[in-house]
């Protein structure tokens, strides 16, 4: 049959977006024949050129009987696949800090690592953009090419003593100093201030924008906080060190339950004894955390060859790694997975200021009602026009906050109820007198046991059997 005849018999329809092709019998008789040649000539007629399924097609010429009821798709076009995104490319890799110290099978430290900072001279290039990649092409039945996707576009999250070029695809030093990724990815160049020996009376407290590196100890007392990283080549008693960046202690903490160590990001010590730590990020350990108070936002990891946690309480956000758990005594050791601490604080202070907000608000309103009612009277003077501006501002501005705070309230509590991968791995042994905690579940651990996961498994903490 040639195109006119078939069109007595054949209705092509193309999709509003013209990805999908069908053909459907409008009517069948015993005269009906044609071959698949003469099919794909006269879909082709029709403007249907590309991604034509040729079996289809041959099916349909073959045994007409079995597509005159139903419309059946015969051409499928290809939708543009997605791009590469772009991506901040940095001259140091940032995912590897070279400045720890480099560890032994024993846990020993090498001190001479620590000295490897990332420095930068004033003017050197620091990082730049790479640009999105498009994905292929798509193309519609009718042979029409659908443009490529490309994927998202990189941006530099700027910090201090950083510049970027015209066009913003590259970033600069504009002093001589550190690299340091601090909140929210922000990219900085700070300048490192070094005490050559102790911190004690002859020093004093340090407060310093950039990043300190303290050749000594920090002795009790005192109080060290800086906005790039900390490290102190040797010990801290019962210090005060804070850090918007990472903390590295290569000499250990032994702070008799006094001060604490807080870091944005990264702890690093190789022991813990009677110290109170909380990091944004991880915990690292390489050799043992006894009696202490430990919180991490992601998690916190005592390897090494003794890899020991007991007493204290030992909280992270997701994951709690160590080879030993717990003492033969039975002492008393809660680990707490699954709870983000600083997640859980933050939800707090968030429902406070909810709270004050909606009493904030509800004076303000009832402050515009007066107004409104004297306004209404005639009797607004030029001060009180001017309050009623101000106090209609600060509504609009209340109501906003309470918003945003209700979803900020709404997004953390989805991810503190998300604990499906939180678990405590035990590479070694864990004792008796252990309490293990995930999410909402705790256990307490009877009798000792080697080598095992503690994860939530049917709504219950489960043992299973630990591989690393």
């Amino acid at each position: 049959m040639d195109n006119q005849q078939l069109d007595s018999y054949l209705r092509v329809q193309i999709s509003a977006d013209r990805l999908t092709a069908f053909i459907t019998f409008s009517r069948i008789t015993d005269e009906f024949s044609c071959s698949a040649d003469e099919l794909e000539l006269f879909v082709r007629s029709k403007g249907v050129v590309h991604s034509l399924r040729s079996d289809v097609l041959d099916q349909i010429s073959r045994n007409p009987l079995a597509y005159c009821r139903e419309q059946t798709l015969f051409a499928q076009g290809l939708n543009p696949s997605p791009g590469r995104d772009g991506m901040i490319r940095f001259v140091f890799d940032m995912d590897n800090d070279e400045r720890r110290p480099a560890e032994d099978e024993d846990g020993k430290v090498d001190l001479k690592q620590v000295n490897q900072l990332k420095n930068v001279k004033r003017g050197q290039l620091i990082a730049e953009l790479v640009e999105p990649i498009a994905g292929p092409p798509g193309m519609t039945v009718t042979g029409e090419e659908i443009p490529p996707k490309y994927g998202k576009r990189a941006h530099f999250k700027v910090g201090k003593n950083v510049v970027l070029n015209g066009d913003g695809s590259a970033m600069y030093a504009a002093i001589d100093g550190l690299i340091t990724l601090t909140d929210k990815a922000k990219i900085n160049v700070f300048p490192v201030y070094e005490v050559n020996g102790d911190v004690d009376y002859r020093v004093g407290n340090i407060d310093f924008v950039g990043t300190v590196v303290i050749r000594g100890n920090v002795l009790n007392g005192f109080r060290v906080k800086a906005s790039g990283d900390i490290r102190v080549i040797g010990g801290v008693e019962g210090a005060e060190l804070e850090s918007d960046g990472s903390i590295e202690i290569t000499g250990g903490i032994m702070a008799s339950n006094k001060g604490y160590v807080r870091a944005q990001g990264n702890v690093r010590s190789s022991f813990i004894q009677d110290g109170n730590v909380i990091a944004g990020g991880d915990v690292f350990v390489s050799q043992s955390i006894m009696h202490s108070h430990v919180k991490a936002g992601n998690s916190v990891v005592c390897s090494g060859a003794k890899g020991l946690i007991v007493g204290g309480i030992v909280q992270a956000g997701e994951l709690i790694v160590a080879r030993t758990i717990g003492n033969a005594m039975s002492t008393a050791t809660v680990l707490e997975a699954g709870v983000n601490p600083q997640l859980r604080d933050e939800l707090l202070e968030l429902r406070s200021g909810i709270r004050q907000a909606v009493e904030s608000l509800d004076k303000t309103e009832k402050a515009l009602v007066i107004l409104d009612q004297l306004a209404a009277a005639g009797q607004l003077s030029p001060d009180r026009l001017a309050m009623r501006v101000k106090l209609s501002a600060t509504k609009r501005q209340t109501y906003a906050s309470i918003e945003e705070s209700k979803d900020r309230t709404l997004e953390i509590e989805k991810m503190l109820e998300d604990t499906g991968r939180s678990r405590v791995d035990v590479g070694g042994t864990i004792f008796g007198g252990v309490k293990i905690v995930i999410g909402r579940y705790t256990k307490f651990v009877k009798d000792s046991a080697q080598r095992v996961s503690f994860r939530l498994m049917e709504g219950d903490i489960a043992l299973v059997p630990y591989h690393p």
